[in-house]
């Protein structure tokens, strides 16, 4: 069983320890075998003691590094004591050490310090303290100091790769994970959208049928043809409605399904038409235009409708009333859309849960870059006013 931290450590890295220890033992050995009179003998007692000492401490190097590298220092000191010649075979262990201590120091300083000073000690321990020195004293003098510097080179530049390599896995994991949040974001995004599309075409066009079916009703029988023409309004507006379903719930197909041509979206050039549909729902509707008009962006253009849309939906579910007003006033860098009555206000129903009608048209105003207020009038009924941006006008053109 495999476990990390206090527990017992993986079978393979067993293995590893035990390969890199009987390395050491046998390099050690290896360097006994040169004598300093360089005479090539079996590996003598003292061999083996330095390759034991220094070995045995090796299996602690992670855990405690520092000490594991002073060890194997002091033992590459013993060998000059003990009369074997010092060279880079026999402090095999403290190179090992070396590179680990690189490769696991908190501070590369402390690292930097820590190998600086084993070369050093074992430069000094390399160095004869009778007679001259020989180039080839000087060049086995060089090796053993050099080969601690290069092992934490070494050992530094893997503990260097290593960080970059998680640096680059973290970063692709928050890339990940920020490509996951930007697309659920969008998804709740087109959710609400479709939302406030549904809302206001479903809304608008039952309010209206509802309104037909209702003075059918009430006419059918003292005015059959007034009631046949309330019935034709009504299948008008119901294929409209379901017109406009269909292409709304189309929103919701997959990029891979076949989708009939889609219809431009709804703008105040459609308002001849919207507010028909509403007088002849028997609501009188009148429009006045301050300003001259100016072309807006198409989302601007579709909220501007809606807006419309959904306040004079209202008006006719809530208002008690058979007139309103939409006022449109065109300034240098915005247009006010205004829709007023003289009815009792919006009020809610009994038993029925507050709908979302304000709460959208806010929302799309915010969306556009505009905003919307929305209140009693104190002279009486109900007002909703937006106001939205208006595209940079063109030089020479209308302010």
């Amino acid at each position: 069983m495999t476990k990390t931290g206090g527990g017992p450590r993986p079978r393979g890295a067993w293995w590893r320890e035990g390969a890199v220890t009987a390395t050491a033992f046998v390099l050690c050995l290896l360097g006994g075998v040169v004598q300093v009179d360089d005479t090539l003998t079996a590996p003598p007692a003292a061999a083996y003691v330095i390759a034991v000492v220094s070995c045995a401490v090796l299996p602690l190097r992670r855990r405690a590094p520092l000490a594991a590298l002073a060890a194997t220092t002091a033992s590459g000191v013993l060998v000059a004591l003990l009369g074997l010649l010092l060279s880079p075979l026999i402090v095999a262990p403290a190179l090992i050490t070396a590179y680990s201590y690189a490769l696991t120091a908190r501070t590369e300083r402390r690292a930097a310090g820590a190998v600086l000073g084993t070369s050093l000690v074992l430069l000094v321990a390399s160095t004869p303290l009778f007679g001259g020195v020989s180039w080839q004293d000087a060049s086995r003098m060089g090796s053993v100091a050099a080969f601690p510097l290069m092992a934490g080179v070494l050992g530094h530049s893997v503990r260097n790769r290593r960080a970059y390599l998680a640096a680059v896995e973290e970063r692709a994991r928050r890339a990940e994970e920020s490509r996951d949040g930007e697309a659920r974001r969008r998804v709740a995004e087109e959710r609400v959208r479709i939302a406030r599309e549904l809302h206001d075409l479903v809304a608008h066009q039952i309010t209206l049928a509802n309104a037909q079916a209702t003075v059918a009703a009430h006419l059918f029988d003292i005015r059959p043809e007034q009631t046949r023409k309330s019935l034709r309004e009504l299948v008008e507006t119901t294929g409209h409605a379901l017109d406009e379903l269909r292409s709304t719930v189309g929103l919701l197909r997959q990029s891979g399904d076949t989708a009939g041509p889609a219809e431009p979206a709804p703008g105040l050039s459609r308002l001849p038409a919207l507010l028909a549909s509403f007088r002849g729902a028997g609501l009188e509707v009148s429009v006045e235009q301050e300003g001259t008009a100016r072309p807006l962006a198409p989302g601007v253009d579709l909220t501007a409708y809606r807006i419309v849309q959904e306040a004079l939906t209202n008006v006719t579910k809530h208002a008690a009333t058979g007139t309103a007003r939409v006022h449109l006033a065109w300034s240098r860098d915005r247009v006010t859309v205004t829709v007023a009555d003289d009815g009792e206000g919006a009020s809610a129903v009994p038993g029925r849960p507050p709908g979302y009608g304000l709460i959208g048209m806010r929302e799309r105003a915010t969306a556009a870059g505009g905003q919307l207020s929305a209140g009693r009038r104190p002279e009486g009924g109900f007002l909703v006013s937006a106001e939205l941006p208006l595209p940079p006008a063109r030089s020479g053109g209308a302010s």
